[in-house]
């Protein structure tokens, strides 16, 4: 009953998580606003939904970031408030370090990072003065532990984890629950749009990507734990989590293993 009669704000939802977000939480009653940057695919998921016409489209580029507080101011008009807001959209990466041009790091934060922040700064006002919100995340495994090829998706996913964290203690008594989810491997197109070295789409699909968790499954465990308020959980196979605390507990025997498994 978490998301019933609230106005639920998705990020990325055009395709992956995001789609699978939309359609279990129309399933809850919740009223959602669908963002992404191709409006053809938002209006492919809105005829998905339980209750399409309790959903609102709104096509918005995280990566033009300077002027995401128009969407917001625009989304607050036409609704008068947003309860949730799940920050889902992003990019992923494929390319050693050494062979990534600086302006794909670049791009990555700007979207990752950066555009990620900058939404959540336009709506936090609007949750402070009503005294209550709930800003969500989907990082990433790689958000805790850093593994070949991903340099600048680490990056960016680690950044989002020292923000959001300094943000939970900055806003709680204002009544503002942040919760950040860490997928492991996801069965989605994440791999296919993921970024070369030179910024180009890396167009085929990892072998750890394709044997991912069903996007359904992830979702309906991802509103489990939005529901239940949790701060930080992570939703992925056995390996990715043993991963997680291996570093924590072990981190030297983890630099050794990270350096010979399979993470494409």
């Amino acid at each position: 009953m978490y998301f019933s009669d609230k106005i639920v704000w998705i990020t990325g939802a055009s395709s992956g998580i995001g789609k699978a977000l939309a359609i279990q939480l129309s399933k809850e009653d919740a009223t959602l606003v669908l963002s992404g940057r191709n409006l053809a695919a938002l209006e492919e998921v809105q005829q998905l939904c339980k209750h399409p016409d309790k959903i609102e489209l709104v096509t918005l580029d995280l990566a033009d970031y300077t002027n995401l507080s128009n969407a917001v101011s625009a989304v607050l008009e036409k609704l008068g408030t947003v309860d949730i807001l799940i920050n889902n959209g992003g990019i992923s990466q494929r390319a050693l370090a050494k062979d990534t041009h600086i302006s794909v790091d670049e791009r990555i934060m700007n979207i990752n990072y950066l555009g990620t922040i900058a939404l959540t700064k336009a709506l936090l006002p609007h949750f402070i003065e009503k005294q209550k919100g709930h800003f969500v995340v989907t990082t990433s495994v790689v958000g805790l532990i850093g593994t070949p090829y991903r340099s600048s998706y680490a990056a960016s996913k680690h950044a989002l984890h020292g923000f959001f964290d300094s943000l939970r203690a900055e806003c709680y008594n204002d009544n503002i629950f942040v919760s950040l989810i860490c997928p492991g491997f996801v069965k989605t197109a994440i791999s296919l749009n993921a970024l070369t070295g030179d910024g180009s789409p890396q167009q085929t699909m990892d072998v750890a990507t394709e044997n991912g968790l069903d996007p359904s499954y992830f979702a309906k465990q991802m509103i489990k734990a939005i529901a239940q308020k949790k701060e930080e959980a992570y939703i992925a196979g056995t390996k990715e989590k043993f991963g997680i605390y291996l570093k924590r507990w072990f981190p030297k025997l983890f630099s050794l293993l990270v350096r010979k498994i399979k993470v494409t």
